[in-house]
């Protein structure tokens, strides 16, 4: 199925659901039809179908899902350019998941990875190097080389910037 398949079939999916008032079933389909529009490079509606599946979501109470949809969210925020919306959303989505006692440590991990990214995009980069150095360690736990590798990566610029602004500030000689 193509994404534009999937979006008009998704689109019916979420106006079924309106209209019979199934919140979770809506939830969960807007989430995918936010996914599919991210995929299809159309942001905005991206943006919006999330952010209502994020609100659906937080009336449901289902705290990983939460935590999961919102990193999703500020992801996509970020994407778009809103990079100080995508680090608000990366920042409670790394707060939920450190506040789960059974937050699966892939979910973790990607979770502070987004969260790396957000800060960097944001000038951010004493946290961001941080948050890199820690998605780091936890890729490497879970065995995951190209997560550990680019987040490994990802610190060593995050540190060279920091390096360099503070050069710029030392007085000259």
């Amino acid at each position: 199925m193509t994404d534009e398949q999937a979006r008009r079939q998704l689109t019916a999916a979420v106006a079924r659901f309106r209209a019979s008032a199934q919140q979770e079933r809506l939830a969960a389909a807007l989430r995918e039809l936010g996914e599919t529009e991210r995929r299809l490079g159309n942001l905005a509606a991206a943006l919006e179908t999330y952010e209502e599946a994020v609100a659906l979501c937080r009336l449901e109470g289902e705290t990983r899902q939460l935590a999961h949809w919102i990193r999703h969210l500020g992801d996509v925020h970020l994407e778009a350019g809103w990079n100080e919306d995508g680090l608000r959303c990366c920042r409670e989505a790394l707060a939920i998941y450190r506040d789960l006692a059974d937050a699966p440590p892939g979910d973790v991990a990607n979770a502070v990875r987004s969260a790396a990214l957000a800060h960097a995009e944001c000038g951010l980069d004493q946290e961001a190097l941080e948050l890199f150095q820690e998605a780091s360690r936890a890729y490497g736990l879970l065995g995951i080389e190209a997560g550990e590798s680019e987040m490994s990566a990802q610190a060593g610029r995050a540190a060279a910037r920091l390096e360099g602004s503070s050069e710029g500030n030392r007085p000259s000689r």
